[in-house]
């Protein structure tokens, strides 16, 4: 009976201590209103009177050089433009260029997450900010399989999870 109790009590914790990360509250982050989309991971956004550039967190989409760049464009575009959104940091601030690194939400959607889900961003380990990559790899796998997006070209295929 106390083997039985224990047992219940292991499997009881290991589900609260899930590996799946918490989606952020509503009171996390900055609120900001999107002013222009500049590509398939980068908008400008004004954050209280502000322009910032903020660069998605975990995700790459092709670059202007690049096949699929207008198409992975557009996505964000339809997903942001003129949005009033929710900036939710990692652990970095910023990058070397200066942008706002965040994941970034519109409502209920999970904009970074939408995009690899679609297929026009890539799972990309920019580390220390992981707190979703194993999510987006899988994500990303699904969307190579059922061939979504940007997929078929190949600009994926380059065997880098890192940038």
């Amino acid at each position: 009976m106390a083997r039985a109790i224990i047992c219940v009590l292991a499997v009881l914790i290991l589900a609260a201590c899930s590996l799946e990360p918490e989606a952020p509250t509503a009171g996390d982050g900055e609120v900001g209103r999107v002013l222009t989309v500049i590509d398939g991971d980068t908008i400008d956004v004004d954050l209280n009177g502000e322009t910032v550039r903020v660069r998605y967190v975990g995700v790459n989409t092709p670059e202007r050089d690049e096949v699929c760049y207008s198409d992975a464009t557009r996505a964000n575009r339809a997903l942001v433009e003129r949005q009033t959104v929710r900036l939710v940091a990692d652990v970095s601030d910023t990058d070397r260029f200066g942008r706002l690194l965040r994941y970034v939400y519109v409502g209920d959607t999970f904009v970074n997450q939408q995009l690899v889900a679609e297929g026009w961003g890539e799972a990309v380990r920019y580390d220390p900010d992981v707190r979703y990559y194993d999510q987006f790899v899988q994500l990303e796998n699904e969307a190579e399989r059922a061939g979504r997006g940007c997929h078929p070209t190949g600009i994926f295929d380059d065997g880098s999870t890192t940038r």
